[in-house]
Formats: C-alpha cells, sequence, structure tokens
C-alpha cells in the first residue's frame, strides 16, 4: 500500500498510539488549562484562541480520526512525541517540583503528574 504522510500504515498506527499515549490529557483537560493558561485578570482569549499554536493543534488532532490526518498533523505528533520523551524523566515523575517543566508538557497535553 502507499505510504500515507510519508509513513507506512503501520508506522501511522504506531505514531498514532505512541501520541495518544504521551498526550495523557482529555481534550476537554487540555481545553481548559490553555484556557486557564492564557487568562487575565484583565482579559481572557476566546476558546479557540487559547494557547500556543502547538497546544491548539495538539487538541484538534485529539478531536480527529487518524483517517482525517494531515501532514502537519503527522509532523507536530512526532514532534509532540519527541519532546514529551526528551522532557520526561522516568525518575523524577511524579514530580511537582519543576512547575515549568510540568506546565510547558501540559501545553502538549502532557500532565506528568497524572498517573499512567
Amino acid at each position: 500500500m502507499a505510504d500515507i504522510h510519508g509513513l507506512s500504515d503501520h508506522e501511522l498506527d504506531a505514531l498514532w498510539e505512541e501520541f495518544h499515549r504521551v498526550v495523557n490529557m482529555t481534550s476537554h483537560a487540555l481545553s481548559e488549562w490553555l484556557r486557564t493558561r492564557d487568562a487575565s485578570p484583565v482579559t481572557e482569549p476566546l476558546p479557540e484562541e487559547a494557547g500556543s499554536e502547538a497546544g491548539r493543534h495538539v487538541l484538534a488532532i485529539l478531536q480527529k480520526r487518524r483517517r482525517d490526518l494531515t501532514d502537519d498533523d503527522v509532523r507536530l505528533m512526532r514532534k509532540v512525541v519527541d519532546v514529551v520523551g526528551s522532557l520526561s524523566d522516568e525518575e523524577r515523575e511524579p514530580e511537582s517540583a519543576d512547575l515549568s517543566r510540568r506546565h510547558r508538557l501540559m501545553t502538549l497535553g502532557h500532565d506528568p503528574l497524572k498517573p499512567s
């Protein structure tokens, strides 16, 4: 079968599963986090504009079916898997001391304090 998004069906299945393993926040929890993260005492962004572009894109992917993925989705999924892997420290999780690390991961849909 022809490659889709530069991946074989098997590779795309593996990436899909790995992405959904590392993105351990629900779409609702991620959406809420992105809105909370961007809120200030004076203003709050519209829900569809809250959070970073990457965070909104992760949220969009969570709401898709695998067969509806775009090349941009696949690129971001690879990036999220790589970033979460590089920022995750099995020995330190679930430790709350590094708040900025946790918040960066949560912006990509991974809460290191959430039980596996």
